[in-house]
Formats: structure tokens, sequence, C-alpha cells
């Protein structure tokens, strides 16, 4: 596409040192391994050029998709016709504000997030710290796991808009839901969130992510390609649970199938495509709903390109 070859172009006047790729693949860079190629892809190293990147899209009418670590996402195998900002390890940074409060770049992983504020004597996000993602992805979903959910700590969160100001979310204003925010609906990036924590020790802080990695790694697959839960918590009932119920476990389509270790994931077992896996979700919400009524809805965010 014309258009973005223009806007290559452009970024590489404006800011040579850019680390910019074209038709780079997205199995590189989802946890699923599936995806085929991003016609551009942009790894802005701080805010100002996130800002040089994001206006400049604007400028030129193209919106761009915002890809953090890429553990909730499900790329098309036919690619990404436009431009992908990548956030993971570039937007990066942490800071202890006060004796209760730390500040996070969106582009941080949650564990190291996590084991920062161990480091400084503060709990509240231990629950976070085997969850496979970004901070600015986890905010964008509200991620939660074992009885905690990043709505309980995050207290501030600025996030960019296309045309590159920045405004600022705070409390209520972030609209977090069950794996949902306010940000869901809004066009831009999110840059950092403060997190409200509370003060115990290191000791007991690491001792709480130890015993959560270890119901982790004993009930989840990750020792397979995932995009973590598959669906979301229904109204009544768990959703992996309606699975086994349905017989489900272990079913399988092409490369993609139901983990024989916790139903509620979808695993790549070598080689699965994009529609692999949505012929499975597809295949599996039937059953679940033909055995128990309950109509399973994604947790996966399914990207496509917009005609």
């Amino acid at each position: 596409m014309k258009v973005i070859s223009d806007l290559k172009e452009r970024l590489l006047e404006q800011l040579p040192a850019y680390e910019i790729f074209s038709e780079e693949p997205l199995s590189k860079h989802t946890s699923f391994r599936i995806g085929g190629p991003a016609e551009l892809m942009v790894f802005p190293r701080n805010v100002k050029e996130l800002s040089q990147v994001m206006k400049t899209a604007h400028e030129m009418g193209i919106k761009p998709f915002v890809l953090g670590g890429g553990t909730n996402v499900l790329a098309p195998d036919e690619g990404l016709r436009g431009i992908v900002i990548v956030t993971k390890d570039a937007l990066i940074g942490l800071r202890l504000l006060d004796e209760t409060h730390i500040s996070a770049m969106s582009g941080m992983t949650l564990a190291k997030t996590a084991m920062f504020a161990a480091q400084d004597k503060l709990s509240g996000l231990e629950f976070a710290h085997g969850i496979p993602g970004t901070v600015g992805g986890a905010i964008y979903m509200n991620a939660g796991a074992y009885g905690g959910e990043i709505k309980d700590v995050a207290v501030k969160t600025e996030f960019m808009r296309p045309d590159g100001t920045v405004e600022v979310f705070e409390g209520g204003a972030q609209g977090f839901g069950y794996r949902s925010s306010a940000f869901q609906k809004k066009d831009g990036v999110i840059l950092r969130t403060e997190f409200a924590l509370t003060p115990s020790t290191e000791e007991e802080v690491r001792a709480k992510i130890k015993e959560l990695a270890d119901r982790r790694r004993a009930a989840q697959p990750l020792e397979l390609p995932s995009a973590g839960s598959a669906f979301k918590r229904p109204k009544t009932g768990y959703a992996a649970a309606l699975i086994d119920e349905a017989g489900c476990k272990g079913l399988q389509v092409g490369g993609a199938a139901v983990s024989e270790k916790h139903a509620g994931f979808i695993v790549n077992l070598g080689g699965a495509t994009a529609a692999d896996v949505l012929a499975l979700v597809k295949l599996v919400r039937q059953r679940v709903l033909d055995r128990s009524g309950v109509l399973l809805e994604p947790e996966i965010r399914l990207w496509k390109n917009e005609n």
C-alpha cells in the first residue's frame, strides 16, 4: 500500500534511528506464534517517538494497531495491512513515587512490575506476576488472576490520543469492568499507570508470588504457545468446567487443540493457523451451548484487517 510506504519514508526522515520493519511476521510477536506479516511494524523507544508516530499516522489518515506483549491476540493468517506499533520493551520504566505508589510504563511486563513492587516491599501485584503480558495490555483488558484484578490497584492512567496529546484518567474514569476498560472504546495508546499498593515485607510478597507461580505451573499448559484463557468467565459456572463437561478437552482442529491440562486454554500444538483456532473456538462454543445452554464469549482479541 503506497500510503504505508509514504508513512515509512516520513518516519525515517523524522527519526532515522527508528526500528521499523516491513512485512514483519506477527507470529514472532504473539504468544500464540500465529499470524502473517504486518505491512509496517514500528518500535518507538520513548514517549516522544511514540507521539511522532501517532501524529504522523493520524495526519495521513492511518489508524494503527497497538501491540504489547501479544499474549491475548490472535493475528490473521494473511497478516495486517497498515501499521503496528509495538510498546513491549520500547515504552519501559518503573518508578517508586512514594511509600505506597509506583509508576509503570505500558511496555513493562507484569512480571517485572510485580518484582519491582516486591523489592520496594509493596503488596498488591502478586497476582499479576504470572500473567504473560504488559502493563498496557493489563490495563486495556483489566487483567486478573487468582482473585486479583488490575482495577484493584490501578489509580491513574496516562493515555495518548491519535493526535499525540495526552489525557489522564483517574479512578473510576478508567472504566474497569470484567476484562474491559474505558480504553477499549478509545483510539490511542496507554502510556503509563500509577498503582496504589500496600506496605509489606519483601519476603512475604515474594512468597506469595512463588505460591501463585507454583499453582499456575501445575494447572496451566505453559509449555505450549497459547493466548491464555480462550473464553471469558460466564455468568454461571466456569468456562473450563463447561468445556470439559461438553467433552471438548483434547478436541483438535489442525494444529490447534483444547488443552488436555486445562480446558480453558486453546494451544498451538505446532503449525496452527488462525483459521484453525477460529474453527476450534466455534466448535467449542457450539458444543458447550448444546450441552449446557451457555454461549461462551471469547476472551482472545481477534485482530482483522479493516476493509
